[in-house]
């Protein structure tokens, strides 16, 4: 339930830049100290900036393009190409072209990125990527596993939370970056099967583990007492493709315990499939209900559940903060202006457009901004945020960690959904 702060592994460069974080989210954070720990999820490359938007997939063929427009353009490559009087690399001169009009858009949400990001842009968005299933943190120069994916390679191998890596592939990681340990795992060089050495009650361990597909858990629940009741509580860490396959599951089991109430948290999340949260929303709110709505360039529309009715009509609260953006917005307003939940926390990101990632058919990836997206009252909520109904904010002191006993946000979602 509480994370603690994740580096993320761009090739071997270690990135982490807390000025571009409400924008490019490449690190969350929940009260740890990032000099005391890090954590690194065994993926080749996380893209987690890019999550940053709604984003709904088209393919580009070509087909809408008028060719006389582009005779300039496919002119001054060709000048280019055959009389500069340097060699000129085709491949990264097209790349600068779509770069440059792509730069053309001032749009902060538009990107290009080449074959090989594209795969893993694609892998993160879908929730799967080709590992073992472990996070590993270094802590004090000690790495250990902080966590093992249900169901996952490392889960079937045998393997287990603050088991203490020695070697991999019987090469010893001691002293090694964490980068470093990462690419011997997972990197595209490492074998299909890692050889794990690990130290579990002072006995040494092998674990021969086999990459695959893995499913990245990006909910999580449990249940709360509170005033004789049952609260339930589900986290949404990013609206992946398996996003909400995992939250009817999560929902369903809680339901059976016979819940009265709901918090669902989605602080910290940047974003992702707009189906995603459309399919989330469609369990609470009925063909009658706006979800949200969507602008396109000045002809609005608005998105109705689609189902005839719903028999859930238990209290909701939804904890938001400003690092909640886009989908987590549509979400979260969705609950307060149709299903009449109330809001907990701080104003989110505001970020109210609503992006589509086009794949090129030379397998790189255009992603830019195509709609705006408004609120079920028609409010758009960019560089604004959701304003939440019972503002409340996480003051820890110099050091201290986000926990249960001190999360104020988590306690006040907890108590207005227990009245």
């Amino acid at each position: 339930m509480f994370r603690k702060n994740k580096e993320v592994i761009d090739n071997e460069t270690q990135t982490f830049d807390d000025s571009n974080v409400r924008e490019i989210i490449v690190e969350r954070r929940s009260g740890f100290n990032f000099s005391e720990v890090i954590i690194i999820m065994i993926i080749a490359i996380m893209f987690g900036f890019l999550l940053g938007n709604i984003v709904n997939f088209v393919v580009f063929d070509g087909k809408n393009s008028n060719n006389d427009d582009l005779d300039e353009l496919v002119s001054t490559y060709d000048n280019i190409v055959n009389n500069y009087y340097k060699d000129v690399d085709k491949e990264e001169l097209i790349d600068a072209g779509i770069k440059g009009m792509i730069n053309y858009l001032d749009d902060p949400y538009a990107t290009y990125f080449s074959d090989e990001a594209s795969d893993e842009f694609n892998d993160e968005l879908a929730g799967t990527y080709e590992g073992i299933g472990v996070e590993i943190m270094l802590r004090d120069n000690i790495i250990s596993v902080s966590k093992v994916f249900d169901n996952s390679p490392a889960s079937k191998a045998g393997l287990k939370v603050n088991d203490i890596l020695i070697k991999v592939n019987d090469e010893s990681v001691l002293d090694k970056a964490l980068s470093d340990v990462v690419s011997m795992i997972s990197g595209d060089n490492s074998k299909n099967e890692v050889k794990l050495t690990v130290k579990r009650d002072d006995k040494e361990l092998d674990f021969n583990v086999n990459k695959k597909k893995v499913d990245i858990p990006v909910v999580n629940s449990e249940i709360f007492e509170n005033n004789g009741k049952k609260i339930g509580y589900i986290r949404i860490d990013v609206f992946s493709l398996n996003c909400y396959e995992q939250f009817n599951k999560e929902l369903k089991s809680l339901e059976k315990k016979n819940i009265d109430g709901l918090v669902i948290d989605v602080r910290d999340n940047p974003g992702g499939y707009l189906s995603q949260v459309k399919n989330i929303l469609c369990l609470f709110l009925d063909k009658k209900h706006v979800l949200y709505q969507l602008d396109t360039k000045g002809k609005k529309e608005k998105i109705y559940g689609t189902k005839k009715s719903i028999d859930r009509s238990y209290p909701v609260s939804v904890i938001i903060d400003d690092d909640s953006a886009s989908a987590s917005e549509i979400l979260a307003s969705a609950f307060k202006e149709s299903y009449g939940s109330r809001i907990v926390g701080i104003n989110s990101y505001g970020k109210g457009t609503v992006q589509s990632a086009s794949d090129l058919k030379s397998g790189d990836t255009i992603k830019y901004t195509v709609q705006k997206w408004l609120t079920p009252d028609g409010n758009w909520v960019n560089e604004k945020g959701v304003v939440p109904t019972d503002r409340v904010e996480n003051v820890l002191k110099e050091g201290e960690a986000l926990t249960k006993d001190n999360d104020v946000m988590l306690k006040t979602a907890i108590s207005v959904v227990s009245e």
